[in-house]
């Protein structure tokens, strides 16, 4: 067996004392799905993978937006006869079905009607009276549609899918595993304010993420309620603040209740959910501002996966909190 020279052996003891490669901090944005996106992570091989994000972005629109008349959903809400779905929108679809099932229908994405209907989708807003919801809510129910191999089946023709309580989530989810297939440990993912944050910082400590607080109009001023860590987890925030109209006197916000046809008027005005994906998280804030406040934190009582920070308008208009437990332990102090 050959000695090692005394250089070697020094050259290796220096080698072993000095720090891995740098991670070097990689960070771009853009725009998806009518928000903006921005993608942050740490790689010492210093790789910008911008134009496959973009392109994965790209690809998954042709699937769910209903904003692309090309799209598979779109298609699908036009009653083409054998669309073929690809595995973003089975999944989306899974996704979505599975959340509407455990919430009893809060989440429904069968909404595409009333959503259109009330002027918050790619159509122009109608005349919304009983008789106009009479005539719609038929054609609400996630239990009217199944997943037949690769294609959607719906019992009414009628029917119109919206997976915009989901698909933004999902988005999130698809390039957080993009960037792990790249070997890459340390990421935070943000399209529209829906977040997944991987590892940490190097050198610095965990993501730090905000939580916005409820303003009066959609031109207000951001503001922050509180501000958490976190790891390896998603969080997604639902909200009645900015997307509305007034009509009247009367507030309409986007949120449609799938059961009445009506837009929610509940004292919840912000659901911020922390899940393990994306997808979910979003998928569950929607369902919990249907929901409203009393009856989320009831359905939080026994899904201990899942952590919440609400806003509701309490006496006076004044703005209250109810946070989960393991969301405390996460706030910023």
């Amino acid at each position: 067996m050959k000695k090692l020279s005394p250089i070697l052996i020094l050259l290796l003891l220096i080698t072993a004392c000095i720090p891995r490669q740098l991670q070097k901090k990689i960070s771009f944005s853009g725009m998806a799905q009518g928000t903006y996106y921005s993608v942050t992570y740490f790689d010492h091989l210093d790789r910008n993978f911008q134009q496959e994000i973009d392109s994965l972005l790209i690809a998954f629109d042709m699937a769910v937006s209903m904003w692309e008349p090309a799209s598979l959903i779109s298609r699908i809400n036009r009653g083409e006869d054998s669309v073929i779905c690809d595995s973003a929108f089975i999944n989306t679809y899974l996704l979505a079905r599975k959340v509407a099932e455990e919430t009893g229908g809060a989440f429904d994405f069968t909404v595409g009607s009333l959503v259109n209907a009330w002027g918050f989708g790619f159509e122009d807003r109608q005349k919304v009276d009983q008789a106009l919801l009479d005539s719609l809510l038929p054609l609400v129910g996630y239990r009217l549609v199944t997943l037949e191999g690769n294609q959607i089946i719906k019992e009414k023709p009628g029917i119109s899918f919206d997976f915009n309580a989901v698909a933004q989530g999902y988005s999130v989810d698809l390039l957080s595993d993009f960037l792990a297939s790249k070997g890459l440990k340390n990421y935070l993912v943000d399209i529209g304010g829906e977040v997944l944050a991987i590892g940490e910082k190097p050198g610095i400590g965990p993501w730090v993420i905000g939580i916005e607080k409820p303003s009066m109009d959609e031109f207000s001023e951001r503001e922050l309620e509180a501000s958490i860590t976190l790891t390896n987890r998603a969080m997604a925030t639902s909200g009645n603040y900015r997307k509305f109209y007034e009509e009247n006197g009367i507030r309409y916000s986007h949120t449609i209740n799938p059961e009445t046809g009506y837009p929610v008027t509940h004292t919840l005005l912000s659901a911020s959910v922390i899940a393990d994906d994306c997808g979910s998280a979003d998928a569950y804030a929607t369902a919990f501002m249907v929901m409203g406040l009393d009856k989320s934190v009831e359905f939080l009582e026994s899904r201990t996966e899942l952590e919440a920070f609400f806003i509701y308008s309490g006496e006076n208009g004044k703005l209250e909190t109810y946070v989960t437990e393991g969301m405390e332990d996460l706030l910023c102090k």
